[in-house]
């Protein structure tokens, strides 16, 4: 059963409409085919006029919407089945809100690394929330300089709510683990493509979100800190969550617009939660085309590009 958030009432009002209406023509055996046609019609119209004026808030609600997909199932989805899960940081244990592995994109090989929150509440706890510890970006950084040895192409899929904030996961490293992907991705000599499929929460996003294309899905936002953190620190209580988001400028268009990401990657009318497989052959369609575009550079000019696009981002002032 479909989960609809606070302001998609009108779209589920008409959804139930379409399937009582179904329910009733199956059971009296009554031709309802017009009606539904123009319920259909009208459904269209009305996700359209609600998805066009979306406020910052409604697309950090989106970007955590329960039906959304997750970073293993578009995994799954873009290879068609022939992806190879790796394990371990080598060092202290396999973190299970971090995944990563080999995967054919049209017969090519990728490595694909991505945050997995987690399906259920169980598969949450399990994955920690999507919540990386340090062994997690540990792990992400021999996966890419595994795949920098074979010269194939890194795909990350960012959507977390942040680092794992834990004593235990300071203690093991944490801000020097984020920090060290931080510097090694600068200078990989493969093409790298980070993508924002959810939440992009702070140094747990940037861990794996350096890239010669950084690009967000339209329902994502990119922070340093969340809506409700914000609000938090600033009024005490997360009543001004709203307004928080709307300052934090963090959706796809405000990063776009302030120069931080790259591109944004449309979605199906109504979100990535309402069509899982189109959400994922856009992706298809993206990575595909980037990698091409990116496979043709020589390796210093990839570095080279990477490194003058990050030192660029933001404005400042020498005295």
């Amino acid at each position: 059963m479909r989960n609809y958030l606070d302001f998609e009432a009108p779209i589920k009002e008409l959804d139930e409409q379409i399937q009582k209406l179904k329910d009733s023509a199956v059971k009296s055996g009554v031709n309802v085919d017009n009606a539904v046609a123009e319920l259909e019609k009208a459904l269209v119209s009305k996700t359209t006029e609600i998805y066009a004026q979306l406020d910052p808030w409604q697309k950090v609600q989106l970007s955590r919407h329960p039906d959304r997909p997750y970073a293993l199932e578009y995994i799954e989805k873009l290879t068609e089945g022939t992806w190879i899960e790796l394990h371990g940081d080598r060092t202290v244990k396999d973190d299970k809100a971090m995944i990563g592995g080999f995967g054919l994109l049209n017969g090519e090989s990728v490595m694909f690394i991505g945050q997995q929150k987690g399906v259920n509440t169980k598969m949450r706890q399990y994955r920690n929330f999507g919540m990386a510890n340090p062994e997690g970006y540990r792990k992400a950084l021999r996966l890419m300089k595994l795949a920098e040895k074979f010269n194939k192409p890194i795909v990350t899929l960012i959507d977390t709510p942040g680092a794992f904030p834990g004593l235990e996961a300071e203690e093991r490293g944490q801000g020097e683990a984020i920090a060290r992907n931080l510097f090694e991705m600068m200078r990989l000599k493969v093409p790298v493509i980070c993508i924002i499929i959810g939440e992009g929460a702070s140094g747990g996003a940037l861990g794996i979100g350096i890239g010669d294309k950084v690009l967000m899905m339209e329902n994502t936002w990119y922070s340093v800190i969340s809506p409700e953190s914000c609000s938090s620190i600033l009024w005490r209580s997360w009543d001004h969550k709203v307004t928080a988001a709307k300052a934090l400028k963090l959706t796809a268009d405000d990063m776009k617009n302030n120069g931080l990401v790259d591109g944004i990657i449309r979605e199906p009318l109504g979100g990535a939660h309402s069509n899982h497989e189109e959400a994922a052959q856009i992706l298809k369609t993206v990575i595909l085309e980037e990698i091409e575009k990116l496979s043709a550079l020589k390796q210093e000019t990839l570095v080279e590009q990477r490194i003058a696009k990050f030192c660029a981002m933001g404005s400042f002032i020498e005295a």
